[in-house]
């Protein structure tokens, strides 16, 4: 006689299946939640404790060096070819060499970028690459305060102990790997840098490295005085998804939802975030795009560029890197005024 496999069992165990799937997309309890904004505006930020304790382990800063005097000797007197840090004194140069080679290059150590036996040779290109990313720093910590505010930035804020940053992006070709439903730019592959939506995989070129106009709201319903366009608006929801997933947070942590687009009605950390891609628009096209002439293949992207800053750069998960971190004030050596001759 031949077993049939009950009807009920079946749609049980059916069922069960699509409750395992469904759980996937839930948040296990508990879940914490704040209201940043008005009541009734849905302006709220969840977070995940468990998340959050697994984000802790890899955004703390190290312990600060101990501090260096500023009286004596400049650097520039007994160390040859340092046009950039030679201001400082001999103790505060001493002391950031060490700092930066935990920094950056802990395993090579100063042969991460000096010549052995002969520290003032720019045979290694990594200390022309260094060199460069400490203007870099140097010019965050004056010129977009707006950003980073009095914490500043150190190499460690990008670095955290590795040559290349973690977190970076660089231009990718327009017809890769494709699904059926991808298009040119691998739009409906469900990339993470956007997500795993079905978005334009790369809004970084266009917003970050180019100066594209990121609000895409029409202001009026007429077709003839609306210039934005669908492909624009799934950009921008791309770069939304970055931001959001950068820092931790939802759209609400800068946006009101009842009208995203003002911003006489959003948070301020929407100012800050305005700053943030102004600034990264500079680094990226001052500092760090033109390197590409002295990085060799495996320091570049796909396409021949060199890696790029992001908001995850920095940030990596967190609204604040390194827990709000008083990374200048720990190293004055990279503070503003310290940036000119003495």
């Amino acid at each position: 006689m031949k077993y049939r496999f009950p009807a009920a069992v079946g749609l049980a165990f059916l069922s069960f299946l699509g409750l395992i799937f469904v759980m996937q997309t839930f948040e296990r309890p508990p879940v914490s939640s704040v209201q940043q904004g008005f009541r009734g505006t849905g302006m709220v930020q969840v977070a995940n404790p468990r998340l959050a304790a697994m984000l802790r382990d890899v955004n703390q800063a190290p312990p600060a060096l101990e501090a260096a005097s500023a009286d004596g000797d400049r650097a520039s007197t007994i160390y040859e070819n340092v046009p950039l840090l030679g201001h400082l004194s001999i103790e505060q140069f001493g002391r950031l060499m060490q700092a930066m080679t935990e920094w950056v290059s802990p395993e090579a150590g100063c042969n991460g970028c000096h010549v052995e036996g002969n520290f003032a040779a720019e045979n290694v290109y990594q200390k022309q690459v260094s060199r460069r990313m400490i203007q870099m720093v140097q010019r965050i910590n004056t010129q977009w305060t707006n950003h980073v505010e009095a914490v500043g930035v150190t190499c460690y804020t990008c670095h955290r102990g590795q040559p290349v940053p973690a977190a970076h992006w660089a231009a990718m070709p327009e017809h890769g790997a494709r699904g059926m439903a991808a298009s040119a730019d691998r739009q409906n592959l469900g990339l993470p840098s956007v997500g795993l939506a079905s978005l334009p995989h790369d809004p970084y070129s266009v917003y970050l490295a180019g100066g594209a106009d990121i609000r895409v709201a029409t202001r009026t319903p007429l077709p003839s005085g609306n210039r934005q366009t669908i492909q624009g608006t799934e950009a921008t929801y791309g770069l939304m998804m970055h931001l959001s997933q950068a820092l931790g947070v939802n759209c609400t942590f800068c946006h009101n939802s009842r009208s995203f687009a003002s911003w006489e009605e959003s948070n301020p950390h929407r100012q800050t975030a305005w700053y943030g891609i102004r600034m990264l628009r500079d680094i990226n096209a001052d500092y760090i795009a033109p390197l590409r002439d002295i990085l060799p293949p495996e320091r570049r992207g796909p396409m021949g560029d060199a890696l790029q800053a992001n908001c995850a750069t920095c940030h990596r998960g967190l609204s604040e890197p390194l827990y709000g971190a008083p990374m200048l004030r720990d190293y004055p050596e990279l503070a503003p005024a310290a940036a000119a001759p003495r």
